[in-house]
């Protein structure tokens, strides 16, 4: 017979978008227990969490307080900003906390110094950091799996590619360098800064393969757009840039064994006219060679009557991968982890 153990006490680290589908995913399963939320502006404190993620009051007030939530006790954090802040994590993992994080996370290396920061603080607490989402996080796992029927690999692809006109998050796309002028100086400076994540999930899938890395490359290339585009909160002018491919490379022995895409496109008025593939496109080259499409679409009963509606299925994508994974985070070693330390995760069906 065995003892079910009590749910793990999880702290709430903002309710923005993706942190909103955090609170649902957490209130919905028993064997997590939301005990705080960190509120990241004054006008949330104090109030619901369930009312500020659109739910039935959830008995837990936000609050800016950061030591009343660490005396909280609590097991982990679920953290969403929009951009780790490192300070910010290594106070939570001093005092004992784990972290799983969507905040622009998987390894910490584009974090340079910060990241010798981050494995100080998890010795200190005793405390262990994970970081995921959709792509990168867990587009690299299915990667990653899709490499167990090879006897032989010899370069991993792992592209998204998609046509992002819905998706209004100027605060990340301005970032990468959409609605810059098409010429303008140091644009790939920008997307590479931008995109530095996905030089994470290189390096976090060579550590999973077993190999050492020569070195990660960068490259970039642009479409402009022939007319002004609308996009609601943001406008991108008449030759700005509305198309945005970037690739993150992992080199030994003089090939490329690992590398990791995006092609994000704005609207219909592309120069060059660039195709998407509308999903993720993995594809393994080896014996036997391997090609995954991993499509994402709404389920029957979905209902939609804007934009934002949509935008909740890639909430929805980039919180789970991290939520899913806090029973595993929360029993595993301190430090930085990543797929390649932890067992399966996979979701509690409702």
């Amino acid at each position: 017979m065995t003892t079910q153990r009590p749910p793990y006490r999880v702290v709430q680290w903002t309710t923005g978008n993706v942190g909103r589908r955090s609170v649902r995913a957490v209130a919905a399963r028993p064997d997590l227990e939301l005990v705080g939320c960190y509120a990241w502006s004054a006008d949330k404190a104090g109030r619901d969490v369930g009312e500020l993620c659109g739910l039935e009051p959830l008995g837990v007030t936000a609050t800016d307080d950061v030591e009343a939530l660490l005396a909280l006790r609590p097991d982990c954090v679920v953290y969403n900003p929009m951009w780790p802040d490192v300070d910010e994590m290594a106070r939570i993992l001093a005092a004992g906390v784990d972290i799983v994080s969507t905040a622009g996370f998987i390894t910490g290396h584009a974090l340079g110094a910060g990241r010798d920061r981050l494995l100080a603080a998890c010795e200190t607490g005793g405390s262990t950091l994970f970081g995921s989402g959709m792509n990168p996080g867990f587009a690299n796992l299915i990667a990653l799996v899709s490499t167990g029927i090879c006897d032989r690999v010899e370069r991993i692809t792992v592209l998204e590619s998609v046509d992002s006109t819905g998706y209004d998050s100027p605060d990340t796309e301005l970032k990468v360098g959409f609605a810059q002028p098409i010429d303008a100086p140091g644009l790939a400076e920008m997307t590479r800064e931008g995109t530095a994540v996905f030089g994470d999930a290189v390096h976090m899938m060579a550590d999973a393969l077993g190999v050492d890395l020569d070195e990660v490359r960068f490259e970039a290339e642009y479409a402009r757009t022939t007319h002004a585009l609308d996009l609601g909160s943001w406008t991108i002018p008449a030759d700005g840039v509305a198309g945005v491919a970037a690739s993150w490379q992992g080199w030994v022995d003089g090939r490329c064994l690992i590398d990791l895409r995006v092609r994000w496109r704005k609207g219909r008025t592309l120069d060059p006219d660039w195709p998407v593939e509308h999903g993720y496109v993995i594809d393994v080259e080896g014996q036997p060679r391997v090609h995954t499409k991993v499509e994402v679409a709404p389920p029957p009963d979905f209902q939609a009557t804007s934009f934002a509606d949509f935008m909740v299925l890639g909430m929805i994508m980039t919180a789970m991968p991290a939520v899913d994974a806090i029973p595993a985070v929360c029993q595993a070693r301190p430090g930085i982890v990543t797929y390649a330390d932890l067992p399966l995760i996979a979701a509690r069906p409702s």
